[in-house]
């Protein structure tokens, strides 16, 4: 079967960042800045990002380039055949993280799809915004209704093909998203308090994050190793579309950029809204669906604007939805044969059902998204530091070899023992403190 290539340059880049950007970026960065002194965070935040994050996403790229298929096929493939087969089990290890993922971001997705509508149609909350939110989410019988919307926009876009369908959807989804954030700024900077959030933001206050500095620190090196979506091969298939006239040192450079980007512009929008209204900014995840909502509704014309802000988080959502569904469908497509009309709308149908214990019982969501967030990408980031950096995988030399390939700046030879001694040091930490 031929391998399906992405039709240009941007829409390799708008769905390996749509992939990145989500959640991460908007509902938990905001918080744990709150928490964690500001700008202090965020400077260890872009450090971890660094050196952490960057060589983590250049592997999993190059894996998929350099195999031409997804994560579970490709470390089979580069890997000395004597250890094909262990290395093809850890790829399916590997690659179950991403339907992990999918049986509980479907949920939380649908969520935001039903409050995008709800300012849409005038029916959003209106006071008591906590008791509505936890109506809502008792309400099975909806929510199941919304993820499964989710899912099925994902498997038909997915069903249309990598360009005529992902590319295409994903780059809308993308540039809707960063108009819709760069209008949200503007209007949160225009706030009476915006002085007071922006100097929170952006001015360090490194004693309160000494308060706590083991955790502040964990928090930043968390968010840089989550942000990005890596350790479940989620990128490798994406790697596998592209040709090589664009090194992925740089191509890695531009999507961490743009993520990072609109992380930052995240905390322009809901910082000066917090200081201007009164909100706690490190009120946890409760800030989007509860905070925020009581923010529209003192705010001129908040209906317009609680709109724009759902719609910017359902398009971020939804283009991390889809990526993760090629990339599951295409490591499927790798490993049967099967056509992708066959293959898209079997996965949607397993997804949804799969879904549903998340829907119907809070603690089994709660339950994914630690073994997601704690075991499997720290797990899986593990295993590919491991399988490019030692000859027992694919090897630091070929693995840069096909990094550095193309226009732009090669993969730094010294960087080996970074990969091979560091990242993994860095890596275990988040795993066993995460399950500490």
């Amino acid at each position: 079967m031929k391998r399906e290539r992405l039709a240009s340059r941007l829409g390799f880049l708008m769905l390996v960042a749509g992939c990145a950007v989500g959640l991460g970026n908007v509902w938990r960065f905001p918080y744990v800045v709150g928490k964690n002194g500001g700008a202090a965070f965020v400077v260890v935040y872009l450090a971890f990002l660094a050196i952490l994050g960057f060589p983590l996403l250049v592997a999993e790229l190059s894996i998929g380039r350099g195999a031409r298929m997804g994560i579970t096929g490709a470390l089979a493939k580069l890997a000395p055949s004597s250890l094909s087969r262990f290395w093809h089990t850890a790829g399916r290890l590997v690659f179950i993280g991403n339907f992990m993922l999918m049986v509980y971001y479907t949920d939380v997705a649908g969520w935001l799809v039903k409050y995008t509508g709800g300012y849409l149609l005038g029916t959003a909350p209106k006071g008591d915004f906590g008791p509505a939110f936890d109506a809502f989410v008792a309400d099975k019988p909806a929510c199941a209704a919304y993820m499964l919307s989710v899912v099925a926009i994902a498997s038909l876009t997915c069903m249309a093909g990598v360009v005529k369908g992902v590319e295409r959807v994903t780059k809308v989804l993308m540039l809707t998203l960063l108009v819709l954030l760069s209008v949200l700024v503007v209007k949160a900077l225009a706030l009476s308090g915006a002085a007071e959030g922006v100097s929170f933001y952006l001015k360090p206050d490194w004693a309160k994050f000494m308060e706590h500095p083991f955790g502040s620190i964990f928090d930043a090196m968390g968010q840089a190793f989550f942000t990005l979506s890596l350790g479940i091969g989620c990128m490798t298939i994406f790697g596998s579309y592209i040709g090589r006239e664009h090194s992925l040192v740089k191509e890695s450079a531009y999507i961490i950029v743009i993520d990072t980007v609109v992380a930052l512009m995240s905390g322009l929008v809901i910082f000066p809204a917090c200081f201007t209204y009164g909100i706690e900014p490190s009120s946890g995840p409760g800030l989007i669906f509860v905070a925020l909502p009581a923010v529209f509704e003192q705010m001129p014309g908040g209906r317009i604007w609680g709109f724009f802000f759902f719609l910017f988080l359902a398009s971020a959502a939804l283009t991390t939805v889809v990526a993760v569904f090629e990339c599951i469908i295409g490591g499927m497509l790798d490993e049967t044969g099967r056509s992708r009309r066959l293959v898209a709308p079997a996965v949607g149908i397993a997804v949804g059902l799969a879904s549903l214990p998340c829907v119907l019982f809070d603690s089994v969501l709660k339950w994914e998204d630690f073994a997601v967030s704690q075991i499997w990408l720290p797990l899986g980031a593990l295993l590919q530091s491991l399988f490019v950096a030692l000859p027992i995988g694919w090897g630091w030399s070929r693995f840069r070899e096909e990094a550095s390939a193309g226009d732009g700046p090669s993969m730094p030879n010294a960087l080996r023992w970074h990969v091979l001694l560091v990242m993994p040091a860095l890596i275990l930490v988040v795993l066993l403190a995460g399950l500490w």
